[in-house]
């Protein structure tokens, strides 16, 4: 006989054995007691574990995702201190950094509510047992829908496993400038599913995660503005190497950039021999997002002082010669080879 066909008062420790005992064996008060009474305090019982057990996951898993992505500083400088190592102020103070909050918050998101619903299927599984039903065939019809959602919705799941990723390996965040190959621009808007961005001109690009290929990161942690001048071949290239360090320090210092600068700027020398010019490089490191600005500015002040120095900006240039025929007369020819050679 199967266990789960066998009468309830014949369960020790239930309700309805209890009533069974009691009333003297009347099956029908019993029957009906297991229905009001027994199954009804275990679904309860089912349900408020399974609630409490999401309440305490949600809890564990923000802490750990919290001490992972964004480390206890006072923890940290304690052990130093243990080891007779004085801590950086990095750690002394008490810096909060927006993104990694709010990488924190969506990790954390993720993972508690994906726990979520794995404990609730189950929680839902057990009350369905609990009330009666079958539950293989359940379980069977479940199995072939999910087999046909997964084949159905495969870019879905690519979308969302590679949107976890870029969340678990920071590649990039809200606010941060990216390159995601044929687009580029301003992160507004992250979740598993796409990324939206908003580029340049203005047109805000909604980018799949799973098409995503390759990521470029404009702006984590510190970018360089970097800026290539031509100049003449007959320039003296020392001379004009100091006058753009000199000019970069100039526009480093003001108010508008000095706060943004990270290391002091850099001739870095020659960088190219072109055709027409020879490129020389400078390199700047400042804080996210901020190179674009300081190269505006660097080009306008080193024209300034280039043109305020003779130093010649070579644009392309060429001299034509024009072949004249050994049959036209000599004062022709010569009026003609001067003008070629003047042009």
């Amino acid at each position: 006989m199967d266990p789960d066909d066998r009468p309830c008062w014949e369960d020790a420790g239930s309700v309805c054995s209890w009533v069974y005992d009691r009333t003297g064996g009347n099956e029908a008060l019993a029957s009906l007691s297991d229905w009001l009474l027994d199954r009804p305090l275990r679904i309860l019982v089912i349900v408020l574990v399974a609630t409490l057990l999401v309440h305490f996951v949600r809890r564990w898993v923000e802490r750990s995702v919290r001490r992972m992505v964004n480390p206890d500083r006072d923890a940290a400088a304690d052990r130093l201190r243990r080891f007779g190592v004085t801590p950086p102020s990095s750690l002394v103070t008490d810096i909060r950094d927006p993104r990694r909050e709010t990488r924190a918050s969506v990790i954390a998101t993720v993972m508690s509510g994906s726990l979520a619903v794995l404990i609730w299927t189950v929680a839902i599984i057990s009350v369905a047992g609990v009330a009666g039903l079958e539950l293989g065939p359940l379980i069977a019809g479940a199995g072939i829908a999910g087999v046909a959602v997964g084949f159905g919705a495969q870019s879905l799941v690519k979308d969302w496993i590679a949107g976890l990723f870029v969340l678990l390996e920071d590649h990039y965040g809200i606010g941060d400038v990216v390159d995601l190959g044929e687009v580029s621009g301003a992160v507004e808007h992250f979740s598993l599913r796409a990324t939206t961005l908003r580029s340049l001109d203005g047109t805000v690009w909604h980018v799949p995660n799973g098409t995503v290929t390759r990521a470029g990161n404009l702006s984590q942690l510190w970018s360089v503005a970097l800026l290539d001048v031509d100049v003449a071949y007959n320039s003296d290239l020392e001379a004009v190497q100091m006058l753009l360090h000199r000019t970069a320090d100039e526009v480093c210092r003001t108010e508008e950039f000095a706060a943004d600068v990270i290391e002091s700027p850099e001739v870095l020398g020659v960088e190219q021999l072109g055709t027409d010019s020879v490129t020389l490089r400078l390199k700047v490191k400042v804080v996210p997002g901020r190179q674009w600005a300081l190269q505006r500015a660097l080009r306008l002040a080193i024209k300034q002082a280039l043109d305020r120095a003779g130093v010649e900006i070579p644009f392309p240039q060429r001299t034509v010669w024009m072949r004249v025929e050994p049959d036209q007369d000599d004062s022709t020819d010569d009026g003609r080879d001067d003008e070629s050679r003047h042009r």
